[in-house]
């Protein structure tokens, strides 16, 4: 497969795609009827399609074949942030995480937040890029921007970290993690979370975890964390 379109109008074995998608292939790469295509849902499944048309009004394509992706692993992994001042370092996470392996990602505004605003229409179209980008055929589930005091409280993973910087030690995330288990990591802004904040999300259930000695960005911290889950599985599975 070298390359991967997206749609996820899939119906009656007919793929519709989107205005941008559609003229991507239609004027830019300029397929046309007949050429054969490889395209996912971003449920978790592959097609192989024939383009039926490829107009300025709607680019279509006939469904051969269809078949399900394996899970990225056996549990679910769910990324909570606080978007960064410079939406480029943002998208950039989102970029690297859904190419390593993602399920979930929400964007939290904290009290020590840079940030108080989101496009998530173009953050969605990072997401579908990462996903065609790395082949793969799940697209991470982005969530709507929430208070980090409601998410804490309303999570419901089985394994829910807070990554923070204590003064006290705390036990590395890498020591912390089932790869069993659905988990939850939240990753603060730069300032870190507010003492009002970690004590909260320690009062439901959160866990504090250490990535390291070193001070990391916001979105390096995602990342690793988003690393170090993934990798849990492959060491363990």
């Amino acid at each position: 497969m070298s390359q991967l379109f997206f749609t996820q109008k899939i119906e009656n074995g007919f793929a519709v795609f989107e205005e941008e998608e559609g003229r991507h292939l239609s004027t830019v790469l300029r397929k046309k009827s007949g050429d054969l295509l490889q395209l996912t849902d971003g449920k978790g499944f592959y097609y192989e399609a024939e383009l039926a048309d490829a107009g300025k009004r709607q680019v279509l394509a006939r469904i051969i074949s269809k078949t399900a992706a394996p899970l990225l692993r056996p549990a679910r992994l769910h990324i909570g942030i606080a978007p960064t001042k410079q939406m480029e370092r943002l998208e950039w996470f989102l970029e690297k995480a859904t190419e390593i392996g993602v399920e979930e990602i929400t964007p939290l505004f904290c009290q020590r937040s840079e940030r108080d605003s989101l496009r998530l229409d173009r953050l969605e179209k990072v997401l579908v890029s990462a996903m065609k980008q790395s082949l793969r055929s799940w697209l991470p589930k982005l969530n709507a921007p929430t208070k980090f005091q409601d998410f804490a409280k309303k999570t419901s993973e089985a394994q829910k970290r807070l990554a923070w910087c204590s003064d006290e030690p705390l036990p590395h995330l890498k020591f912390t993690i089932d790869p069993l288990m659905d988990t939850v990591i939240v990753i603060g802004p730069e300032g870190d979370f507010s003492p009002e904040e970690i004590r909260i999300a320690l009062e439901n259930g959160f866990q504090g975890v250490s990535l390291g000695k070193a001070r990391l960005r916001t979105e390096t911290a995602g990342l690793f964390a988003v690393t170090i889950f993934n990798l849990s599985n492959v060491v363990n599975g």
